[in-house]
C-alpha cells in the first residue's frame, strides 16, 4: 500500500490522466478558496478552513485494498447538506459524504463545480459559528 509523505509525492505517484485531472481540481479548488490549507489525510489532499470542504480521491490511490473506481473523485465531506436540485452530485449508499466522479478534463463543468465548492464554504463558515456559539 502507498504511503505519501508529501503532496508532491502523491501527485508523483498518478498516472498521467489521473494527475492531469488531479491538478486541475486542486488549480479550481485554489481558485474558489484562495486561503484554503490543503492537507493529505488516508493518503489524499483534504481541502480545511474551519474542517475538512472536500477532497480529491484518484481511483489509483486505493481505499484499503481496493481500487473502488476509474477517474479522479472530488468529494464534499458535508455533501448531504449542500443543495442538489440538479442531481450533479453521487451520494451512494452514503450519508454524509457526496461526491462526483471525472474521467476526462472535459467533463469537467468548472462552473457548476465553484458553485458547489463555494456552497461548501458557505456552509463551513456557518458550521464554525454554531460551534463557537454551543
Amino acid at each position: 500500500m502507498q504511503k505519501f509523505s508529501s503532496i508532491d509525492e502523491f501527485l508523483d505517484f498518478l498516472p498521467e490522466q489521473e494527475r492531469q485531472i488531479t491538478e486541475y481540481l486542486r488549480d479550481l479548488i485554489y481558485g474558489c478558496i484562495p486561503d484554503v490549507s490543503e492537507k493529505l489525510s488516508y493518503n489524499v489532499p483534504y481541502f480545511k478552513k474551519h474542517q475538512n470542504i472536500c477532497f480529491i480521491w484518484p481511483g489509483s490511490v486505493l481505499w484499503g485494498k481496493k481500487r473502488s473506481y476509474e477517474g479522479v473523485r472530488l468529494g464534499f465531506t458535508q455533501g448531504y447538506l449542500l443543495e442538489d436540485e440538479i442531481n450533479y452530485l453521487d451520494k451512494g449508499d452514503r450519508k454524509q459524504v457526496y461526491w462526483r466522479d471525472f474521467r476526462s478534463l472535459e467533463e469537467i463543468d468548472s462552473e457548476v463545480l465553484c458553485a458547489y465548492i463555494f456552497e461548501a464554504v458557505v456552509l463551513d463558515k456557518a458550521l464554525a459559528s454554531q460551534k463557537r456559539k454551543k
